[in-house]
């Protein structure tokens, strides 16, 4: 069960930051309003609370797993929201990410 609510966190914690700059990236870049970009202060807010929601207790170990999930995520968000169209290189630098996630998180440790 924890690594399924670790992976349901990690991937709520890319949707409100992704999400949050995607706003801001509007608001600025293409001209919607303002307030998108409120909206997107706000998501990215979000982020940092659901971050600390992981059940490990290292920040450093959380975002640097974080960084892989944001790779893929940030990918996965041009696709489906942008018309982005990875090549092969995206893709293999993604599972490339997402692995390295899978060893930070998942691999057992002895205690210290």
């Amino acid at each position: 069960m924890t690594i399924i609510r670790m992976a349901l966190l990690f991937v709520l914690a890319a949707g409100a930051e992704i999400g949050g700059a995607w706003l801001i990236w509007q608001a600025v870049r293409e001209g919607r309003p303002w307030w998108w970009a409120g909206l997107g202060i706000m998501a990215l807010g979000a982020y940092g609370f659901v971050a600390t929601l992981q059940p490990d207790p290292n920040f450093g170990r959380i975002l640097a797993a974080y960084g892989g999930v944001f790779v893929a995520g940030s990918l996965a968000w041009g696709m489906l929201i942008d018309g982005f169209r990875p090549d092969r290189w995206d893709i293999l630098g993604s599972a490339v990410c997402l692995v390295g996630v899978a060893l930070i998180m998942v691999v057992p440790r002895s205690p210290s």
